[in-house]
């Protein structure tokens, strides 16, 4: 799978934009605040139908714009398929694939594959679980249409009971209708997690090799998933908590609240939670086994290969995981931003495309 063009009209700080890639390693240097993480936010809005940053779309449109337009040509297995996407300042946003609109933006996921990789990430060990569970809901849903299914419907369900929780402070009557929701809850929140636990398991068959290869021999890493609840007590576990839930006016039981850590055992067989006791090098490693084992697992499950978007990352890695990166990347599509282009001249490295990136404006090197 690989991107061929992309094309943006009044996105961000880019008036008008069209850039051809090549199928394998593309850079777009230039200095800071230019707009080259905007080209990338502008490929991930097309994956996923939203911004990398959390962006609002009436923030990623052009300063005194009412919308702005996103066009990008795809190919898998030599035939082509384009992605029109529509931004309004004041409604929702419009999705076209080879012209035919899309009923929901959700349709679209699972089309273009793609992973990310930006300095952000190398914290996602140290940082709270709401990025974790990220990570695992970002992957699943482009993988698993009925994992996006019952993740689209269990928020919903959660935003539901959450509010009806904050009413039973007027209306306290109203506790009897916590059971419609949840029996709802707890149907999809089991298949969340029973998908989740699938989903760590294929990730640690993965993970252990890569890890084993950027550490040197001396590290063995693994990923434990910390389910919230088990599935087969989670209805239990929800009406125990009807009091609590009540008092604090959310929902404290469920999928929405899990966590994953990561045990890394030395070579004296010493094992650690790096979430809470690694060094800043162990957890920067465990990140970047995360990110390229992503990449395998993607290429098993889809049998083609993602497009890898590598956002200002490599000046953030050391010369022995910047190169471990670089050489594993291989026959994958690799579109890179960076501010100059110190960091490929003294790796034997293959750069296929070349763009500087100024104001919004680029131009071949």
């Amino acid at each position: 799978m690989v991107i061929n063009s992309l094309k943006l009209t009044d996105f961000r700080n880019y008036e008008s934009l069209d850039i051809n890639f090549d199928s394998g390693t593309n850079i777009l240097y230039g200095d800071n605040a230019q707009g080259k993480t905007n080209i990338l936010e502008a490929i991930y809005l097309s994956a996923t139908t939203k911004s990398h940053k959390g962006s609002k779309d009436s923030d990623i449109i052009a300063f005194g714009k009412d919308e702005a337009h996103i066009r990008t040509i795809l190919e898998k297995d030599n035939v082509e398929t384009r992605v029109d996407m529509h931004l309004r300042r004041n409604k929702t946003k419009g999705i076209a694939v080879d012209s035919v609109k899309l009923k929901k933006a959700s349709e679209l996921l699972g089309l273009l594959n793609i992973v990310f990789f930006s300095p952000e990430d190398l914290s996602i060990i140290k940082n709270g679980p709401a990025e974790r569970r990220r990570f695992i809901d970002m992957e699943l849903c482009q993988l698993d249409n009925f994992y996006l299914y019952n993740m689209n419907h269990y928020n919903k369900i959660i935003n539901q009971r959450n509010h009806l929780l904050k009413d039973l402070y007027r209306n306290p009557e109203l506790k009897d209708t916590l059971k419609i929701w949840d029996s709802q809850l707890v149907s999809y929140g089991n298949k969340i997690i029973e998908r989740r636990i699938e989903f760590i398991e294929r990730l640690n068959e993965i993970i252990s090799s890569i890890h084993r290869g950027i550490s040197g021999g001396r590290e063995r890493i693994t990923i434990k998933y910390e389910p919230n609840c088990e599935a087969d007590k989670l209805e239990e576990t929800i009406a125990a908590s009807y009091d609590r839930d009540i008092r604090l006016k959310q929902t404290t039981v469920g999928p929405h609240r899990d966590d994953m850590s990561f045990i890394v055992t030395d070579s004296d067989g010493k094992s650690i939670d790096i979430r809470k006791y690694g060094s800043q090098g162990q957890q920067r490693t465990a990140a970047l086994s995360l990110k390229l084992s992503e990449i395998e697992l993607v290429k098993k499950m889809i049998g083609d290969t993602p497009v890898l978007l590598l956002d200002d990352v490599l000046s953030e890695l050391d010369s022995n995981r910047q190169n471990y990166l670089l050489d594993s990347i291989g026959d994958i599509q690799t579109i890179i931003t960076c501010t100059g282009l110190d960091e490929f001249v003294d790796h034997r490295f293959e750069i296929d495309k070349v763009y500087k990136v100024t104001k919004g404006k680029i131009s071949d090197n």
